[in-house]
């Protein structure tokens, strides 16, 4: 199967880049909502969160608070990494399960963090949603209510647009309106479908492997 991996900052707009490809009949494989999944109520991934952050990040309802757990992963890098450690191997095994029930022309897999978890290369194309920071900075602020010193901070605590520029085949520009936006996500699907069917003509017509 040929694989894409989306990714990019923080408002950015890449649920909407996926939601375009989603409609073209592309498969779309969401970290995000994997990661939610993985920690809903009774999996063992919210009991491993529990075990190591507390009751004080459980609701009364049995779920998550994620504003709670935020809080307390933001400021503290070990924490942080607690929590990764617990999440990104739950999150990959539910992508690998996932991409193994959806075949397609090819998969698109979201991972806003791909750059952080080192990930670029597991992929035949990495496609990165780009914006200026100042445009992601009002989005955020517009988002969640928050002010420019906390949009900022979010901001710093992801890769910076010049890592995640670095490992893109392909960049998109969301920077203007979306009926330009999705003429971009059709010129890049009409790649992709051609790339795809490379791939697949080249697996098919390969030589059978022989033993040494």
């Amino acid at each position: 199967m040929y694989r894409i991996a989306l990714t990019g900052g923080i408002a950015s707009g890449k649920s909407t880049v996926a939601d375009f490809f989603a409609r073209r009949g592309v498969p779309v494989i969401d970290s995000d909502r994997l990661a939610r999944e993985v920690v809903a109520a009774n999996t063992p991934g919210l009991a491993a969160v529990r075990a190591r952050f507390g009751a004080d990040v459980i609701d009364q309802d049995g779920t998550l608070d994620r504003r709670a757990l935020r809080a307390r992963v933001f400021a503290d890098p070990s924490a942080r990494r607690d929590l990764e450690s617990i999440l990104h191997p739950l999150i990959r095994q539910a992508m690998a399960e996932e991409s193994a029930r959806r075949p397609g022309p090819y998969q698109l897999f979201a991972i806003p963090l791909l750059v952080e978890s080192g990930r670029a290369a597991e992929f035949d194309r990495v496609l990165v949603v780009d914006c200026p920071e100042a445009l992601q900075i009002r989005r955020v602020m517009a988002r969640d209510g928050s002010d420019e010193a906390g949009a900022r901070a979010v901001l710093a605590a992801q890769a910076s647009r010049r890592e995640r520029l670095a490992v893109a085949d392909d960049v998109i520009e969301n920077a203007a309106d979306l009926a330009s936006l999705e003429t971009e996500v059709a010129a890049l699907h009409e790649r992709y479908l051609a790339a795809a069917a490379r791939q697949a003509s080249r697996v098919a017509g390969a030589p059978p492997a022989t033993a040494e």
